[in-house]
């Protein structure tokens, strides 16, 4: 099982793509145009060359190499025949729907549909597809070649067999794993989005500037990154629109997002992949 589609090149599908081809895979990445494309594209080399830094020390495949594997496309027809598509879209029930009708079109029956959404449930969007036993979530974590844990989620319908295909495919990129059961957030995003606005709304009613914030949860409780950052590398947006999910699921006023979030997002500061969130990263 070597070639793996991956819908959707951005900041986590692209990290996805790194990881697989880093793992000896061969990923189809399938974006909307020829522009995200060859962002995708930048954001993979860029993976690539930061792993490379990073292990300086010891054999090493050339960079050029590992890029091979990648091939990326517009064209959602190239994973007809593949074993095992991940997805990676932006978190927009809409949006999902109307791709999850269409690959339920071009997969082959036998395809596995993995899901890396970020809080819609998985048994929601296995609704949209015929074989729903054949969709299951993969929650993984940025940067995904670093972070060895990751969160597989049973939706409802989801069969034995499927979480076997996807164990093996997690086994070969040397994954680690923790089987939840389906509802929206699951268990890593429902806990971490309400921990990420509370520290929003402590710097918005003036308790801590966020480096004061991430200083306290990195250096009193150990979090390798603090809230803010952690929110920044994920992307504002995507934090946004979580939480919007979580809201829309729960009612629950918990998940209201923090009015300083919706005004960053709405100035275009979406964390590091626009060079500036909540921290300053060159991006202007």
């Amino acid at each position: 099982m070597t070639r793996i589609g991956v819908v959707g090149g951005g900041v986590i599908g692209a990290s996805v793509a790194h990881a697989l081809a880093e793992a000896g895979c061969e990923p189809t990445v399938v974006d909307v145009d020829d522009a995200a494309v060859e962002a995708a594209r930048g954001r993979i080399r860029d993976h690539v060359r930061a792993t490379r830094v990073l292990i300086r020390n010891g054999p090493q495949e050339p960079t050029a190499r590992t890029l091979e594997r990648v091939a990326l496309t517009t064209d959602l027809g190239r994973l007809g025949d593949v074993p095992f598509v991940i997805e990676n879209v932006t978190e927009d029930w809409e949006l999902k729907a109307a791709l999850y009708r269409e690959l339920d079109g071009v997969l082959d029956a036998d395809c596995v549909l993995a899901t890396n959404t970020s809080a819609i449930p998985i048994s929601r969007l296995a609704a949209l597809v015929r074989r729903p036993e054949r969709v299951v979530g993969i929650h993984f974590m940025n940067p995904v070649a670093k972070i060895r844990l990751v969160e597989v989620v049973r939706g409802h319908e989801t069969s034995e067999a499927t979480l076997a295909r996807a164990f093996e495919l997690l086994t070969a990129m040397g994954k680690e794993w923790v089987v939840v059961n389906d509802g929206a957030g699951f268990v890593t995003n429902r806990v971490l989005m309400l921990a990420i606005n509370e520290a929003v709304a402590a710097v918005q009613d003036g308790v801590a500037e966020p480096a004061a914030v991430d200083r306290l949860f990195e250096g009193c409780l150990g979090h390798r990154l603090g809230p803010l950052h952690t929110a920044d590398l994920i992307g504002l947006d995507t934090v946004l629109r979580t939480l919007d999910v979580l809201q829309e699921h729960f009612r629950d006023g918990r998940f209201e997002a923090a009015p300083l979030l919706r005004e960053t997002v709405a100035a275009g500061r979406l964390g590091r992949k626009t060079g500036r969130g909540f921290f300053d990263y060159g991006g202007g």
